[in-house]
């Protein structure tokens, strides 16, 4: 009798294998704890119009790779290609805006793309991800960034480059898609059947193009930030001056975009040499049309996601897990403070904090009923006469104590604190 073995593009993932698969997964518990984001976790099947209304019929994922049937009740079916729509899905049906004005959510799991196999990418992969729902502001950007990074950081892995683009508002983007096709129109002879076939329904993803010849076409042609409005411009420079303030380095990809109506602002790669010419490890952006184009009420929105099996080949000097520590809640009153204080949460969480930074700009009687709803132990605030003086309002929210401290002895203050 034939041996039985398992299906191209799906690999077990054996004893001597599960325990990078468990670091990782800790690390990405550990480290989307820290930044205050709750788990979401949603079934592997969905509707398939889910998918094609998420993420597009003209995309290759829903053209080609998508794994579907029939059900018995004649409805299609389909196994999830990523976990994006699912999870904005969930948020819609079970109005979890209603719950609370920003939702901050990460996932992992499995998903299912019939592709060809290939390093670090199979036909059964494993992602994890963030999705937060609910803050149109650059900070939320910049710290679902600097999650993205801290967890591939924790991982060990030590060769990592962030490329970061914008791609702008839709007035932005429909100037720049008229301009990218005129520009094409004379290469169309030159252009394979798939390319030729975007630039009809979708001319961004061209700029995607693994083809070399294509890659040498696209490389003279209009750049996106050259029809930038004003408001694009500030909201992307605000981006950068976060990311210098996490001291996260990055560099400005103009190529890197998302093709899809529902993008705008600010997309994102974090990707590692050690992968080889597909060294996109995670990938993500703003999507503030989502929400809406799946029947839920608009909401901003920003993520990402990241291939696990990526990581994994990328990972190098993996860490344990530390032990579960005290919540900050981070207020800012002076939106000069921002990144001051995203810094300083920054700092703390590198030596095992768990700090929950308010990006909604709310009132601060709202900051503080949230930092209570979230049980923080201690509440951090920056305010007018805190970033004049230089120093950080400190409250203990289990016994109402309150100092002030310079901002500069803040992490040898709670390191030299006792649990």
């Amino acid at each position: 009798m034939a041996q039985v073995k398992s299906i191209k593009g799906t690999h077990d993932i054996l004893p001597n294998q599960t325990k990078d698969w468990q670091e990782l997964e800790m690390q990405v518990h550990k480290t989307s704890n820290l930044y205050g984001y709750s788990e979401i976790r949603t079934p592997i099947i969905e509707t398939a119009s889910l998918f094609n209304r998420g993420v597009g019929e003209e995309t290759d994922i829903v053209s080609k790779e998508m794994y579907l049937w029939e059900d018995k009740d004649k409805s299609i079916i389909s196994l999830r290609p990523e976990l994006t729509a699912p999870v904005v899905r969930s948020y819609i049906q079970h109005n979890l805006g209603g719950q609370s004005p920003l939702q901050r959510l990460y996932y992992i799991g499995p998903s299912f793309r019939r592709e060809r196999p290939q390093k670090g990418r199979q036909r059964q992969f494993h992602q994890f991800g963030v999705e937060a729902i609910g803050s149109a502001n650059p900070e939320q950007d910049a710290e679902v960034i600097s999650l993205g990074w801290d967890i591939l950081k924790s991982f060990g892995i030590k060769s990592l480059e962030l490329k970061l683009s914008s791609i702008g508002s839709k007035s932005c983007r429909e100037n720049f898609k008229s301009e990218l096709v005129k520009y094409l129109n004379p290469f169309i002879p030159k252009l394979s059947e798939v390319s030729q076939r975007r630039l009809e329904k979708n001319p961004l993803r061209i700029l995607d193009t693994k083809n070399k010849d294509e890659i040498e076409i696209v490389k003279s042609a209009p750049k996106i930030e050259q029809f930038y409005t004003k408001d694009d411009q500030n909201y992307f420079f605000s981006v950068q001056k976060f990311l210098n303030d996490l001291e996260i380095p990055f560099k400005i990809d103009p190529l890197l975009v998302r093709g899809l109506d529902y993008y705008t602002q600010t997309t994102f790669e974090i990707c590692s040499e050690n992968l080889g010419a597909q060294d996109a490890l995670l990938g993500g952006g703003r999507y503030n049309g989502l929400v809406g184009s799946l029947g839920g009420k608009d909401a901003p929105a920003v993520g990402f996601a990241a291939g696990m099996e990526r990581v994994i080949i990328a990972a190098k000097n993996r860490k344990k897990i530390s032990p579960k520590i005290p919540t900050i809640y981070a207020i800012c009153t002076n939106d000069e403070a921002i990144g001051i204080l995203q810094n300083s949460a920054k700092q703390l969480r590198s030596i095992g904090y768990k700090v929950i930074c308010e990006t909604l700009r709310r009132s601060m009687r709202s900051q503080m009923r949230d930092a209570n709803k979230s049980n923080a132990d201690y509440v951090m605030i920056i305010g007018d006469d805190e970033f004049n003086s230089r120093t950080i309002q400190l409250k203990d929210l289990k016994n109402g104590k309150q100092e002030k401290v310079d901002l500069e002895k803040i992490i040898s203050y709670f390191k030299s604190l006792t649990f």
